[in-house]
This record gives C-alpha cells, sequence and structure tokens, in this order.
C-alpha cells in the first residue's frame, strides 16, 4: 500500500464530498471485468482488496480510491504468424495478392475472434485525497497512467477541476544550483543518483548513479551546459526519492524510522494493519510535500490567480495524528 511514485494535483475546489457520497458515486463505475468481447475494462475497487467491501477508505480527512483495470492480453507476434498464415493460404488458394486495406481487415477479425480465449491482466492504481489541503495524489510512475485515474475520478463525481502541480519557476535550474554547490534547503540532502541533459537536442545526456554527486566530474558537465532534469534526494531521515523536473516523485522509500513507528504499534488484522499503514504514509506525506514546494520557490500559479498548492499548516497535520495506543 505504501506509494512508490507520486503525481500530484491540485483540486481548484475544495472537496466537500463525503466518504459515503464519494463511495455511493463510485459505485455506479464499480470494477465488473471484462466481458467477453472487452479488449480492456477499469472500475473502482476496495482499497483493502479481498480484505475489504467498501469502495473508499477514509481516516483523518485522507480518502483513499483504486481504479482496477483488466486488459486482455493478445501478444503481437501472435496475430502476426495467424496474419501471415491467413495470407500465404488466400494468396497460394485465389493466386492474388493480398493488399494494406484488406490486411487490416483481416488483421481486425484475427483479434476479435481471439479475445473470447485471451489471457487478462489485472493492475491496481491507487490515489488518496487530502481534503484538508485540495490535493489528490496518485501513485503512478507515469503521468499518463495517472490522468487515466483522474480522468475516472472526474467522470464518476461529474465535476473535478484538477491539474498537476507545479512549480513556479524552473526546477531543473533549482536542481542544477544544488548540484552546483548552491545551499540545500533546510531538512534535504543529496542521493547519489542523477541525470544532466544539455538543453540542445544533440547535446548529450549523462547518467550518475551510486556517485558523488558533489564530485568535480558533476560539476564539469554542469560547466557544459548540462542541466539536472533527474535528481535523487533525502528528506531528514524519513524519505528518500528521486526528484524529476516536472514535479513528479519517483523510487518514493519510506525510511527504517517510519516503518519503525508502523512495527511498534499493534494492528491484529489486515484491516487495521491497512489504516495503520495508511494514516502514517498520508502523514508523513503531508508534512514533506509543503517543505518540498517550498524548496523550490513556490507552486505556479493557476489560471484565476491563486496558488496551486498552499503550504500545509502543521496544526492541520499535528490534529490529524492518531493517538498514542
Amino acid at each position: 500500500m505504501w506509494f512508490k511514485n507520486l503525481q500530484v494535483y491540485r483540486l481548484q475546489d475544495p472537496f466537500t464530498t463525503t466518504p459515503e457520497n464519494l463511495a455511493a458515486r463510485l459505485q455506479d463505475d464499480a470494477f465488473s471485468g471484462c466481458r467477453k468481447m472487452d479488449m480492456v475494462s477499469a472500475g473502482w475497487a476496495p482499497p483493502l482488496g479481498r480484505h475489504g467491501e467498501h469502495l473508499v477508505h477514509a481516516a483523518n480527512g485522507y480518502i483513499m480510491v483504486c481504479l482496477r483495470r483488466e486488459e486482455k492480453l493478445i501478444p503481437a507476434g501472435v496475430v502476426k504468424q495467424l496474419l501471415d498464415d491467413k495470407v500465404a493460404d488466400i494468396e497460394a488458394a485465389e493466386s492474388r495478392e493480398i493488399y494494406r486495406r484488406e490486411k487490416m481487415r483481416m488483421k481486425e477479425e484475427i483479434i476479435v475472434d481471439l479475445l473470447p480465449r485471451a489471457l487478462t491482466r489485472i493492475s491496481n492504481q491507487f490515489a488518496y485525497i487530502d481534503t484538508r489541503n485540495s490535493l489528490l495524489i496518485v501513485d503512478s510512475a507515469s503521468p499518463g497512467k495517472a490522468e487515466l485515474l483522474v480522468s475516472q475520478l472526474r467522470n464518476s463525481l461529474g465535476r473535478l477541476p484538477a491539474t498537476p502541480l507545479q512549480s513556479d519557476k524552473s526546477l531543473s535550474g533549482y536542481m542544477t544550483r544544488w548540484l552546483d554547490g548552491g545551499q540545500l534547503p533546510a531538512g534535504f540532502e543529496l542521493g547519489d543518483d542523477c541525470e544532466l541533459k544539455h538543453p540542445q537536442p544533440d547535446g548529450g545526456v549523462v547518467t550518475c548513479k551510486h556517485q558523488d554527486l558533489g564530485a568535480a566530474e558533476v560539476r564539469n558537465h554542469i560547466k557544459g551546459g548540462k542541466r539536472a532534469v533527474k535528481l535523487a534526494m533525502r528528506w531528514t531521515d524519513r524519505l528518500s526519492f528521486m526528484l524529476h523536473e516536472d514535479l513528479s516523485i519517483k523510487r518514493l522509500r519510506f525510511e527504517d524510522v517510519v516503518q519503525d513507528a508502523e512495527q511498534e504499534t499493534e494492528a491484529d488484522d489486515p484491516a487495521s494493519r491497512f489504516d495503520l499503514d495508511f494514516t502514517i504514509m498520508v502523514l508523513e506525506l503531508a508534512a514533506f510535500l509543503p517543505q518540498l514546494v517550498e524548496a523550490v520557490g513556490g507552486a505556479a500559479k493557476t489560471d484565476d490567480g491563486r496558488e496551486e498548492a498552499q503550504p500545509i499548516s502543521p496544526a492541520v497535520v499535528r490534529e490529524a495524528e492518531p493517538e498514542p495506543a
């Protein structure tokens, strides 16, 4: 359940839908699986999986949802082989050449024939709504896949104005300055991976893995005109992550100090464990995200002049913390 990637969206309006009403809305688009002739099917599923039946999981103003997707697996190589065999048979039997348009039609017929017998793959994508700070946070490494969940949620609700969170200034510029010896924001440290890219199309890309990012070699690349587009970082002793120039976060890891807090609290059943993990995770991210946004110069303004990200009040975070057992 612990998120490994973050695509963060700013909700332009306060999210006032209650968890109960949201669950009712999602029920109309609940996951039902692929029908015989469907290539893909997507719908809402319980975040707790087989341990739950509710389509939302809510705690302290945070609401988690899960989009389940099933797709038929029809290997392109299988389709090509069947098509080649069919074309060869027809050309031999009828002494004529099969042209592109007819091949395309035959290919579609082959896929339709395979659909009812195809194996399927099921995947789950998680996201949660931070109603206190009007954020939607999707666990996805791909902006495109994150947008699929956002679009599905928008369809289920009828309306959901949401835009990807962006920094007000060049994030690549900040990351490049940090690598070039600039002072890091309080609480942040460099990791040991980065990717440097020259602005010119033919300028080249340099990937550094498990290296000292303060070394002269890295700075020489910067002096040569390359700029940081990915940067591994650590936040206090609690999180490590790869920051991308679009403000998305990959390779998110909750460090031992966070995991230890989970182990110290008793949770006897899967539902209680899920609720505990969820609460710890969202509180960590509620403390981390505003500091990250502040570190990169604040959030970009929306069309109406509002900031895309408002700082999360420490009082709000403290209020949401679970009481000691």
